[in-house]
């Protein structure tokens, strides 16, 4: 089953939730991708939308991040043959559950 994840958006906003959901500063990403923290930083912010396959490649070839190459290009999941979207990583679940330890409801 393939879904849609609901929070699609803009590749650069795409590349922070990434960035955010496994824990990484943007120079901790660059150290990993090769990817320079000001184009990170012009992409998360907006001010650059054409992003190059050469950037696309060095986010989805990478063995860390190849989990989300599905929901990356198309906006959709394939959880089942290990396509997510970040807030479905573990790691961003933790951030997710960390986030909301403590607080009361009500």
């Amino acid at each position: 089953m393939v879904t849609i994840a609901p929070f699609s958006s803009g590749m650069g906003e795409k590349f922070r939730e990434i960035r955010d959901s496994e824990g990484l500063t943007r120079q901790e990403f660059f150290e990993l991708t090769g990817i320079p923290i000001v184009t990170q930083k012009f992409y998360e912010t907006g001010r650059r939308e054409s992003i190059g396959s050469d950037i696309l490649l060095k986010i989805t070839l990478h063995k860390r991040f190849e989990k989300y190459t599905m929901w990356l290009m198309t906006g959709k999941t394939a959880p089942q043959v290990g396509q997510i979207a970040p807030p479905l990583s573990p790691v961003g679940q933790e951030k997710i559950k960390s986030r909301h330890s403590g607080q009361k409801a009500g």
